[in-house]
């Protein structure tokens, strides 16, 4: 079988494959410790769980409105709304079978052959993926410990061109824990404005940060109308396995993507919208608790690695990962990542699994219970002292 030529355009999410090659390994009697996929590591909380039992007795067992169900469109406008002070409509909601699809589709509706889109580097792998996918050029931007992962907004600047027509953007940051400030959210929000340029906001991490919240480029006056938000329930409400995502999207944008969803899924499982409805109204204890934990975790994941011999960390502020500097240990990091779960059955994934830009680094992720960090971190040490530094 033939396949058509955009195929090879398509990359792909190295977690998952990542996660393959270890349980190959399991099944062969490995004892091997995960540190890299993204999930949080908790279980849904119940009273989730018990609404998607009662909205299956209740019969919402039905297709949806491709767009969403009403109620958890207003919902999510008035919880966008609240917390980045701007006013929603429901209409410009999107629900979607995870956050994926409002970046696969935002991106298939906006790009053609001959633009360019500018994507943080290192940085989620899809980003690129779908903009080959498109058939436009995709631009990285490096983001660089001396700046705390931070983009630089005047290389930002250097690199509009009249082609560049989409601005992607992702604070807490995946794979560096990075947030960007204030001051450089306003200069991206300028140079959109400036240029007539779309921002993608991936927004996913938001609610698992260990400061100040960060400002969303949604908040700042003018972007409304030329921001993407990319948000969902996987990381907050630990709901990976239930797919459910959204995008607050400008008007415009509202008929294109739904399209594109009429014509791929027809619409989200209707029961688990009424999970995502229970999220957002109901106790938001377990948000903390876990946000909370995930502080711990850092703690120690982050001390534990400056501790040894030729690796360097930063603390992370957002999500959940550590991206450690190993350029000491004179290896390269797809090598390391190798060396590592093979000399001390310790699974991480390599810095340029998220970019050209991340060599030098590996991610670990802290989504996994404090006993398995520590452990974690003693097969590191005891693999990296075998090394000739």
């Amino acid at each position: 079988m033939k396949l058509s030529k955009k195929m090879a355009r398509l990359g792909t999410e190295t977690a998952f494959a990542a996660l393959a090659k270890a349980q190959v390994l399991e099944a062969k009697g490995a004892n091997l410790v995960h540190l890299e996929i993204g999930e949080p590591g908790f279980n849904t909380p119940t009273n989730i769980c018990d609404m998607v039992i009662k909205a299956v007795g209740e019969g919402h067992t039905y297709y949806s409105a491709s767009q969403g169900i009403t109620i958890l469109r207003s919902e999510i406008a008035k919880h966008i709304g609240g917390t980045r002070g701007v006013s929603i409509d429901p209409e410009c909601v999107i629900v979607t079978p995870g956050g994926k699809p409002i970046m696969f589709y935002s991106i298939l509706a906006l790009l053609e052959e001959g633009d360019e889109a500018i994507y943080p580097n290192p940085g989620f792998p899809i980003y690129e993926s779908m903009i080959n996918f498109t058939g436009a050029r995709p631009v990285p931007i490096a983001l660089r410990e001396e700046l705390d992962f931070r983009l630089d907004v005047n290389e930002l600047k250097s690199k509009i061109t009249p082609r560049t027509k989409l601005i992607i953007i992702n604070s807490p940051h995946n794979p560096t824990g990075a947030i960007l400030e204030e001051d450089d959210i306003r200069y991206i929000a300028d140079l959109a404005q400036k240029h007539g340029i779309t921002v993608l906001s991936d927004e996913i991490y938001d609610r698992i940060v260990y400061g100040k919240a960060p400002l969303s480029i949604l908040s700042v006056p003018g972007m409304l109308d030329r921001t993407i938000l990319l948000n969902g329930f996987s990381k907050t409400y630990a709901m990976g396995g239930w797919r459910l995502g959204y995008g607050v999207v400008p008007r415009e944008l509202v008929e294109p993507i739904v399209r594109l969803i009429v014509n791929s899924v027809s619409c989200t499982s209707t029961f688990i919208q009424y999970a995502g409805i229970e999220a957002l109204t109901g106790s938001q204890e377990s948000v903390h608790r876990m946000v909370e934990e995930f502080r711990k975790r850092r703690d120690l994941i982050v001390e534990g690695l400056n501790e040894i011999p030729g690796i360097s960390c930063l603390l992370p502020k957002g999500a959940f990962y550590a991206f450690p500097n190993i350029t000491k240990l004179g290896m390269d990091c797809k090598r390391l990542a190798d060396y590592l779960l093979n000399e001390a059955g310790v699974v991480v994934l390599a810095g340029t699994d998220f970019g050209k830009y991340g060599q030098g680094y590996i991610r670990l992720s802290y989504g996994t219970t404090l006993e398995n960090i520590k452990e974690a971190l003693k097969r590191i040490n005891t693999a990296v002292a075998k090394l000739k530094l």
